[in-house]
């Protein structure tokens, strides 16, 4: 361990107990508001914490009204993917829909913006957007912007404002790891407030921002609201959280401002969805459950030894997944194609690097295998980040094609995407998926399995695997699961 990363038993000494706070709880006073919990999320991976939630990824009012019927849903907007200008056209045509759709049923809702744990998205750009457009078309204005990015189960907490991120020789303070240095979304700051100044681009300094502490957490409800009642002019307000009972804390206290009058923006990892819906932190689906929904599809080719032969889809390229796909290339029954980065960017290229894969892969399918496509792994540099964003998407927009290409003449049993871009673009351009349902994780608080409800092919279990989680022997996990190896 290097002198920059910590120990788990270091970032905890010294700091009082957690509170015990039920999900149970969270979810009465959750009930009592009568507000849905819209989640806006940037990719698809933020949805790895909750279970039997519905998700949409269009935002027809219809679709907004269908949504408004449930405690919670979420919206892929995928802005991750998209310039500053369209994400913030994006985010103003879901909530002009979804204002839309309140008014007329009479319900009222709360926006979390949700993006990645490790601080990589439009920020503070979509909360910007959020709240100038909630003042535009309801009138309401907000108090605070609260940032809370802790994914405790994905190795990402925050303690005394530091965020934190789990990495196999220990903690590393966030501003110090690969993330930090995305070419699209980097940063340089591990401090909270210090992000937010960074970010702001100078609109905004450290001192301009409150701060929820771990201490401030376990002093209790009472002592968090007081904070979160000092905000105002949409002030961004920063928040710890090591474990889910802080983020039930938070959660509370928030509900006990927001009963005074208060109205905040959240800015969020995956866990504080959960809690603030007061769900519980449910076990992954058994291999039974996976069973269930694999064979309860439409039915693909028959697999060797009974196997049910998948799709795996990478299109991340961050260390991380990449160890897991050398990992992945162990398990008997897999066959591997690489896509050529290069050939799909260029428009020129894409079609033929696209179909010779595609044709492929049908093929591997068809004879009974565990198909696996995956980018090439270099970083391709792009010069400046809008630069670099275009690029993802003229990459993403290859990998698409593949996949469609391939599915529409032989469709897989079961589906795995790995990466927030890759994830979004193959559910809402290769699958045709519109609605659907998250059914729960297929590791602890990791991966989602949807179930889509209404797309191109309905049923069939699709996988969102984020590029950023997950031990080095997830990926095989995953697979193992859903062709049947694990009972």
């Amino acid at each position: 361990m290097t002198s920059r990363h910590a120990a788990a038993s270091g970032l905890a000494e010294g700091l009082p107990p957690p509170v015990a706070v039920s999900a149970a709880t969270v979810a009465a006073r959750a009930s009592e508001s009568g507000r849905t919990l819209v989640v806006l999320d940037d990719d698809p991976t933020g949805t790895q914490a909750v279970r039997d939630v519905p998700i949409l990824t269009t935002w027809t009012k219809a679709d907004m009204r269908w949504g408004l019927q449930h405690p919670v849903f979420y919206v892929l907007t995928n802005t991750r993917s998209l310039s500053p200008a369209a994400a913030t056209a994006r985010n103003r045509d879901v909530l002009t829909a979804l204002t839309s759709a309140a008014r007329t049923a009479g319900h009222g809702f709360l926006i979390v913006s949700r993006s990645d744990s490790t601080l990589r998205g439009h920020f503070p750009l979509e909360t910007d957007v959020i709240s100038a457009a909630l003042l535009d078309l309801t009138g309401l204005e907000i108090d605070g912007v609260v940032v809370v990015p802790a994914y405790p189960e994905g190795g990402r907490v925050t303690v005394d404002s530091v965020h934190w991120v789990r990495t196999t020789q220990g903690w590393l303070p966030a501003g110090l790891t690969e993330f930090a240095a995305d070419a699209t979304f980097g940063y340089s700051a591990s401090d909270l407030r210090d992000y937010v100044a960074e970010k702001s681009a100078a609109r905004l300094e450290r001192e301009d921002v409150l701060r929820v502490t771990i201490s401030d957490l376990r002093a209790g409800v009472a002592s968090v609201t007081k904070i979160l009642m000092a905000a105002s002019g949409a002030r961004p307000i920063v928040a710890d959280a090591m474990g889910e009972e802080d983020l039930r804390v938070l959660a509370l206290a928030l509900m006990s401002a927001e009963a005074l009058g208060k109205r905040y923006v959240y800015r969020t990892g995956p866990s504080f969805v959960r809690a603030r819906a007061g769900q519980e932190m449910s076990q992954p689906l058994t291999p039974r459950e996976v069973r269930s929904l694999v064979e309860g599809a439409r039915h693909g080719p028959a697999g060797r030894a009974g196997r049910r032969p998948g799709l795996v889809v990478i299109g991340s390229h961050v260390a991380q997944t990449t160890r897991q796909l050398e990992e992945l290339r162990k398990l008997d029954g897999c066959v591997f194609r690489e896509l050529d980065a290069a050939r799909l960017a260029d428009t020129g290229t894409r079609s033929g690097e696209a179909g010779e894969a595609a044709r492929w892969a049908m093929a591997s399918i068809a004879d009974g295998n565990d198909v696996v496509l995956f980018t090439s792994r270099a970083v391709r540099a792009s010069g400046d980040a809008e630069a670099s964003l275009a690029t993802a998407r003229e990459v993403s927009a290859g990998v698409v094609e593949a996949v469609r290409r391939c599915v529409a003449a032989v469709t897989p049993w079961w589906i795995v995407a790995k990466g927030g871009i890759t994830s979004s673009d193959i559910a809402t351009s290769a699958l045709g998926i519109r609605r659907a349902w998250v059914r729960g994780t297929l590791l602890p608080g990791i991966v989602a399995l949807w179930q889509p409800a209404i797309g191109e092919y309905p049923a069939v279990p699709y996988a969102v695997f984020a590029g950023n989680v997950g031990t080095d022997s997830d990926l095989s996990k995953v697979v193992g699961l859903l062709r049947g190896d694990i009972v």
